[in-house]
């Protein structure tokens, strides 16, 4: 354990109720961004809002899998373990949550637990840190929680994302979930949420 560890929320519960609600909110309303504001400083290369999302969201039975450039930084590890409890796991299917710095090498989703048709839930959240996040011109979305369309733009994402994403939609209620980041703001794109094709 890295006895200089980074602190975590100044104040835990206003901290991570914060949090939490800018990410339902933004799961709620594909579409949308949200305000994600965290003064925290983790071990680098962990970004603030992925450490802010996993302290809110992970625990104990939240098993959490780290993309290769986390993982190969043990104070990341030791960051996440003190302040969630959550098992930090190698096999990305165990994983509840995945924090993904590196969204252009975004692993296959059908690595990630995608859930069983008697429990569509047990699948992961993927939640990945992006340079930008907009609203406008980008990917035209569809679905529950969008009045008609929605449009964002958002990236670094993998260039075949668009196929991915609509592999991903077809076999819902299964699927993952995806919390994307940027810079003091959080959208999302539940599996439930169609991706139109331009």
């Amino acid at each position: 354990m890295n006895m200089a560890l980074a602190p975590g929320f100044a104040d835990p519960v206003l901290d991570a109720q914060g949090v939490f609600r800018a990410v339902m909110d933004a799961l709620a309303r594909p579409g949308t961004v949200q305000a994600l504001s965290s003064a925290l400083v983790p071990p680098a290369p962990l970004p603030p809002e992925l450490a802010a999302i996993a302290l809110a969201l992970a625990d104990h039975d939240a098993p959490v899998w780290l993309d290769a450039p986390l993982a190969a930084a043990p104070a990341v590890a030791d960051f996440l373990r003190f302040h969630t409890g959550a098992p930090i796991v190698a096999d990305p299917g165990e994983a509840a949550f995945a924090l993904v710095a590196d969204p252009r090498a975004l692993p296959p989703f059908e690595t990630f637990a995608l859930g069983v048709p008697d429990y569509p839930d047990r699948s992961t959240t993927l939640v990945l840190a992006l340079d930008t996040i907009e609203t406008g011109a980008g990917l035209t979305l569809r679905g529950p929680g969008i009045a008609g369309r929605a449009t964002l733009a958002a990236g670094p994402l993998p260039t075949d994302f668009p196929g991915r994403w609509a592999a991903n939609r077809s076999l819902f209620p299964r699927g993952v979930d995806l919390v994307l980041t940027a810079p003091g703001r959080v959208a999302g794109l539940p599996r439930s949420t169609d991706i139109l094709a331009e």
